[in-house]
């Protein structure tokens, strides 16, 4: 047989809960979802990395960044991208902020690709939120063996 329990409509205001029902559900099943690698990242820049004969394509997502903001600089085989915005001094009268989520700060992420890059070949292109870069890779030079007198 099943229990059966009486309805108490006063049990709500007998019962301390300081911050409510919404801060637990914030945490529920916190540990129990499995983490993703783009919650693990800590705000990196998201990128995808491709390559052929010639070149390696970098795909990297930039959303809300102008072309501006944004930075690329190649050393060898180490690539470097990094974007910053800046809030503006914003003047409201009569009005105030309720809810904000807009990100403002700097972004930054470098990667080391498994061959040295042509520097002067390379290309950037920001269209959309998204930075195309094509990296033309330096010709391998053959290791020169050195006779010993």
């Amino acid at each position: 047989m099943a229990d059966i329990t009486r309805f108490n409509p006063f049990r709500a205001l007998t019962s301390f809960e300081p911050f409510g029902r919404e801060f637990d559900e914030l945490f529920k099943g916190f540990l129990l979802t499995p983490l993703s690698s783009k919650h693990l990242t800590g705000g990196q820049i998201p990128v995808d990395v491709t390559e052929d004969e010639k070149s390696y394509k970098v795909r990297a997502e930039l959303p809300g960044f102008n072309k501006d903001e944004i930075s690329v600089s190649v050393n060898a085989d180490q690539v470097s991208i990094s974007a910053e915005t800046k809030k503006e001094k914003e003047e409201k009268k009569g009005e105030e902020v309720v809810f904000r989520e807009c990100y403002y700060g700097k972004q930054y992420r470098s990667f080391t690709l498994p061959q040295g890059v042509d520097e002067a070949g390379a290309t950037a292109k920001y269209e959309d939120g998204v930075l195309s870069l094509v990296l033309p890779k330096k010709a391998l030079t053959e290791t020169k063996k050195i006779a010993i007198e």
